[in-house]
């Protein structure tokens, strides 16, 4: 499957934040990437490109190619409410976001990773699918034989406080996706209305 795995930084100063991690380099080198940077003159983004940017940083930030984010997108349409909250909450369902959000791997990518490998168990059986989604009271682990794994140990860092949809006790390795997320609990910077708007065009 294409996905991205070019520079991270590039894309991070594509949209001027640390989208896809470490922003150390970010604050480096602000610039948007290209041989003039930011003395080329650029005209000012239009409507389209506005909604079009948004929905490329999205895909970014929770590493979903074109195709599964209008399913996604899709889905959150049906669903009672905002589209637009939904399909937050839908990406945040995601079991390599939900590994992410708990601390097991820093980063998105690296959670995918650890999904693909079977190393992540969901109500005591492996699944390998980084896209599979999450309902309420699932309880998501680390495979029984990975606990042991130096690797797989490595990666994990304290949960973040912030991100109280998700549970996770490092003494027993197992968590909990305690339930959807509210719109204004998510960090991640992204006016998903733009993106609701450039989909019903």
């Amino acid at each position: 499957m294409a996905r991205y795995t070019g520079p991270k930084t590039k894309i991070s100063r594509i949209f001027g934040e640390p989208i896809l991690g470490n922003a150390k380099y970010l604050d480096k080198n602000s610039n948007p990437p290209g041989q003039h940077g930011a003395q080329r003159k650029r005209k000012q983004l239009g409507e389209y490109a506005i909604q079009l940017k948004e929905k490329q940083k999205a895909k970014y930030t929770y590493g979903v190619l074109e195709r599964q984010f209008r399913k996604t997108f899709e889905e959150a349409a049906r669903l009672k409410g905002v589209t637009g909250e939904n399909l937050i909450k839908l990406l945040e369902a995601r079991l390599d976001n939900t590994v992410y959000r708990m601390g097991i791997s820093p980063s998105r990518p690296a959670a995918r990773q650890l999904v693909s490998h079977k190393h992540i168990m969901v109500n005591d059986v492996v699944v390998n699918v980084p896209s599979y989604q999450l309902k309420p009271g699932d309880v998501v682990s680390i495979a029984d034989k990975s606990k042991e794994n130096a690797s797989v140990k490595s990666l994990m860092r304290p949960k973040n406080p912030k991100i109280g949809w998700v549970d996770f006790n490092e003494g027993q390795l197992t968590g909990t996706f305690v339930a959807y997320p509210e719109r204004e609990n998510v960090p991640e910077n992204i006016k998903e209305q733009l993106i609701v708007e450039l989909y019903s065009k």
